[in-house]
């Protein structure tokens, strides 16, 4: 037997000496960080972590955004915690999240991309990839985007289309309780769909109603506690069910669009683009034939690209206008000013994105409503590029950060009761629409979300479209008083599951 043979055996034969040895190695741990700690004396403050479990403990896993808010109070706008060993600089409030993403756009640019991300993504697509890769297919999507009519009447009469089918939906239910996800969900993803693959889907196709539902499950199971655990010790947790569905749902998904893939390739017409997809056909075709070395224009990009863009453009809108609703019915009083907004300003007509200057009241409903609904507490988590010295602390390359959004949209210093749906934090004293600067539900800086023109669109006509058919009320036998504006759980944060009534107004 070795010498070292020896030391393990002498080690752990008895419980005492396990004992010992772990005591030492956990002074060596203490001594080591103490030592670093000194050696970067201008890193960000913090709550102290424990060996290898860093910060865990001090976290609500189901609800990050909050234990992080109420750490900001102690450790100020900029502070650090551990997730595991992972070290996190967490960024709150307006001006420091604003400089971060803006004025040092660069440093603070780069994507984070977690285990679970990169299980699903594989470092391909606009979401959850960095480097030349990502720049080329966030220009490509931003680009191909603006040719199908993001901000333009192209788009609009797709949405004004769509909000027909969404109407009839409701109106099935004449005026009885029921949950709004479902045909809410399915329009905002028609929208994104007729964009990216040239045409809508019909509420009952199957095949459709399913990609539907997997999206919106892989963004609930995200944000769970068992998959942030895993995040965390990816090795540890590999095992975990929650991980194993997202995994098989997105398999399903990459199927399904496989198929619809190799149906718009079969009818390619060269010369003409029916939607993202075929554009990105057409280039990869290009350039294939061009013998292009390493192009970004593979079947993988375009896969990731594509539900990328499906998963986004459906959850976000939707969520936003299913807040939207139950805002309305929970708040009569402010259903009544919009309502009486539109019928003095539209009337009977549909109402179109110019009519948007004319309806100062409606416009800062819909941004109080996103600014309240704080969808996206923590953003998609950023990563710095390069080493930075930022408000005076020293933050390494490659380090987490959360710019945590929740923090912004109800910053005290912005707004004048940031908990309480309130529609005139947007407006003056004259009735005016007022913008605000620090009304970021869509992030900032390199990773603003590139689908935001497209998403305040459909939300001002969805959101006036129904508003202009339906009075919107708890079901009966239950109060506004007791309409709950809890959110669920999930990465982005839905409305607690709930019914409403339409009630025609027609």
């Amino acid at each position: 037997m070795s010498r070292s043979d020896d030391l393990v055996f002498f080690l752990f034969s008895s419980p005492t000496t396990l004992l010992g040895a772990v005591a030492l190695l956990l002074v060596l741990y203490l001594v080591s960080r103490n030592f670093a700690s000194h050696e970067l004396e201008k890193e960000p403050p913090g709550p102290r972590p424990l060996p290898l479990l860093g910060n865990l403990l001090q976290l609500d896993l189901e609800r990050p955004y909050k234990t992080l808010c109420e750490l900001s109070e102690k450790y100020g706008s900029v502070f650090k915690v551990y997730l595991g060993t992972n070290k996190v600089v967490v960024l709150a409030g307006y001006k420091v999240v604003k400089e971060a993403l803006v004025s040092y756009a660069e440093e603070f640019g780069d994507r984070d991309i977690s285990p679970i991300f990169y299980d699903t993504n594989q470092g391909h697509g606009i979401l959850f990839a960095n480097g030349e890769s990502w720049k080329e297919m966030r220009r490509f999507a931003l680009s191909t985007l603006k040719d199908f009519g993001m901000g333009k009447r192209l788009a609009e009469d797709k949405i004004l289309e769509e909000s027909r089918y969404l109407i009839q939906k409701f109106e099935e239910h004449k005026g009885k309780p029921f949950d709004t996800t479902c045909p809410v969900n399915y329009a905002t993803s028609n929208i994104i769909s007729s964009i990216v693959y040239g045409s809508r889907f019909e509420y009952d196709d199957p095949r459709f109603t399913n990609m539907v539902r997997r999206a919106s499950e892989v963004i609930r199971l995200t944000g769970s506690a068992p998959i942030q655990l895993y995040n965390m010790f990816p090795r540890l947790f590999c095992w975990i069910k929650n991980r194993q569905l997202i995994l098989k749902y997105a398999e399903m998904s990459i199927r399904d669009v496989k198929d619809l893939f190799r149906h718009l390739k079969e009818t390619l017409n060269p010369h003409v683009c029916r939607g993202i997809v075929d554009c990105f056909l057409i280039r990869k075709q290009k350039e294939e034939e061009a013998c292009v070395v390493n192009t970004h224009y593979n079947e993988k990009n375009m896969i990731f690209t594509v539900t990328n863009l499906f998963a986004a453009g459906t959850d976000t809108t939707a969520t936003t206008l299913r807040w939207g609703l139950l805002l309305m019915a929970k708040y009569p009083h402010v259903q009544d000013q919009v309502q009486e907004e539109l019928s003095r300003v539209v009337g009977s007509r549909r109402v179109r994105v110019e009519d948007r200057k004319n309806l100062p009241y409606t416009d800062a409903v819909i941004h109080e409503t996103q600014r309240l609904a704080n969808i996206v507490p923590m953003a998609i988590p950023h990563k710095t590029s390069r080493d930075v010295t930022f408000q005076g602390y020293f933050i390494k390359e490659g380090t987490i950060v959360f710019p945590l959004l929740t923090s912004v949209l109800y910053d005290e210093s912005e707004w004048e009761s940031p908990l309480t749906f309130n529609p005139s934090h947007f407006l003056d004293k004259d009735g005016t629409f007022m913008r605000r600067d620090a009304f970021m539900p869509f992030s900032a800086g390199r990773r603003v979300c590139l689908g935001e023109g497209l998403a305040k669109m459909e939300l001002f006509l969805f959101f006036t479209s129904l508003l202009q058919r339906f009075r919107f009320t708890p079901p009966p036998g239950i109060t506004e008083d007791e309409l709950d504006l809890t959110p669920g759980l999930g990465f982005t944060l839905p409305p607690s599951p709930h019914e409403l009534c339409a009630v025609s107004l027609q």
